[in-house]
């Protein structure tokens, strides 16, 4: 049995269980072939199929046919959900490996071993910016990352980026990067 577009969305607006049935057994194997592209293995995929149908039945209200066809906003709501769950798994690991020992209060002992006096950058260092040197301490002698020496010395996260972006072409001009 085909049912036009128009009759399927206006189903499942309505919250018809035939609607949400229909959609699925006819659009489930497109949409799981673009979860397995974005984010193997299979489970993965299903997992995200699953999580992206949730999303097209909590949501069909939003769909407007004027600015595109239903295949395509229900495409890109699975897309979004696979990227969040790549997002989500990379910052996983991330933590992962934080929590392994290599934390911040660990690194500020191996600055102490490691002596960065020894090739001259505490001396390039001390050339720049009293607060541009104190981020760049921070960030590339203590390892700290700009979110956490934002929070460290209370300042905003985007003028902590900013000064590691001086300290960074300042230090290439020493070094005469490019």
């Amino acid at each position: 049995m085909k049912i036009e577009e128009e009759e399927l969305v206006a189903g499942l607006k309505s919250g018809a269980d035939w609607a949400i049935s229909y959609l699925y057994e006819h659009y489930s194997d497109a949409l799981y072939g673009v979860a397995y592209r974005i984010c193997p293995p299979e489970e993965n995929a299903q997992d995200i199929l699953q999580d992206a149908f949730v999303k097209i039945w909590k949501n069909i209200r939003k769909y407007d046919p004027k600015k595109g066809r239903l295949y395509t906003w229900m495409v890109n709501i699975l897309r979004n959900t696979a990227i969040d769950r790549l997002r989500k798994e990379k910052k996983s690991i991330n933590v992962e490996i934080q929590n392994d020992g290599a934390d911040v209060y660990s690194l500020n002992n191996l600055y102490d071993k490691q002596k960065p006096e020894h090739i001259g950058v505490l001396e390039m260092l001390d050339k720049l910016d009293e607060g541009v040197k104190e981020t760049a301490v921070y960030i590339y002698i203590k390892g700290f990352t700009q979110q956490e020496v934002s929070e460290e010395l209370a300042l905003p996260l985007g003028t902590v980026k900013t000064r590691a972006r001086i300290a960074l072409r300042e230090l290439r001009k020493y070094f005469d990067l490019k």
